[in-house]
């Protein structure tokens, strides 16, 4: 007597993680040939004489200066003196941020109080107080710190007071009728709401505080870093080592984007933009 084997389980697969799946694996196929594309014509349109090479050199020569800068090593204490202030002028400014909007969020009277001055420190160029900095603090770490945490602060402030406005007058109603204390409505009602806005000042933060540093070292040129070698290097005419630096940083500052954006994914892992990406 013969006996029939059993018919192979069929794997049910969700139709909608296949279409995820498929969007994704085309975008990376989109952006992997873009950047080839980029890349490429990066390497002839200097090659063709299109652009002057002193100025714009090829790919291949921006990645023999890239070896040859990494092979040097004395641009170490640069990279080091350049992350070293980014990370004190984030802390500060994340810090300053977050206090004054918790200050101006949950105080009206301090809120229309410092409104007026916090429009016009957003309205004014951040850059045009180096000069000033440099001549209170000097031409050392203190003036690019300084001003990266006035350029990086305002965002933390500004989405710090946003999230904590954001729950409804219902929800606020709710803890009145629980009798809770105003400390309590803020610790479980007002900063659970507001901690993704949070999150997005703080990573749009790292990238100011980035910005303001760099510009600092090309304004002020004697304390070292990167963007005191990019100026030293341009004013050589020595593009290849100038665009090794740009490409440095850019390759920094996507580094620093995506650590932020692991810790976001962290903290606020209930949030639906979270939750979506880990479907």
């Amino acid at each position: 007597m013969t006996t029939l084997a059993p018919p192979p389980a069929r794997t049910v697969t969700d139709p909608r993680r296949t279409r995820l799946r498929r969007v994704r694996d085309s975008s990376a196929t989109i952006a992997l040939s873009t950047v080839a594309v980029l890349l490429l014509t990066w390497e002839l349109v200097p090659r063709l004489e299109s652009v002057n090479r002193i100025l714009v050199p090829t790919f291949s020569d921006v990645v023999a200066g890239f070896v040859q800068l990494l092979g040097t090593g004395y641009w170490w204490g640069d990279l080091w003196k350049t992350m070293y202030a980014v990370a004190i002028a984030w802390v500060i400014g994340v810090a300053f941020g977050f206090v004054m909007g918790v200050a101006l969020g949950t105080s009206p009277y301090v809120r229309q109080a410092i409104t007026p001055y916090a429009i016009a420190v957003q309205a004014l160029p951040k850059v045009v107080l180096a000069p000033l900095l440099i001549g209170w603090l000097g031409f050392g770490s203190e003036s690019k710190i300084a001003l990266a945490v006035i350029i990086c602060f305002f965002p933390v402030w500004i989405d710090t007071m946003v999230g904590l406005a954001l729950p409804s007058a219902n929800e606020f109603r709710l803890m009145q009728s629980l009798k809770a204390s105003r400390r309590q409505v803020f610790l479980k009602l007002q900063l659970p709401s507001a901690v993704p806005m949070i999150m997005v000042g703080v990573k749009h933060a790292l990238l100011l505080a980035f910005t303001g540093v760099l510009v600092a070292e090309i304004l002020s040129a004697s304390d070292g870093g990167l963007g005191k070698l990019a100026k030293e290097f341009a004013s050589q005419l020595n593009m290849p080592l100038t665009y090794s630096v740009v490409l440095v940083v850019v390759i920094l500052a996507v580094a620093l984007v995506s650590v932020a954006d692991v810790i976001e994914r962290r903290v606020v892992f209930w949030s639906d933009e979270n939750r979506a990406r880990t479907r």
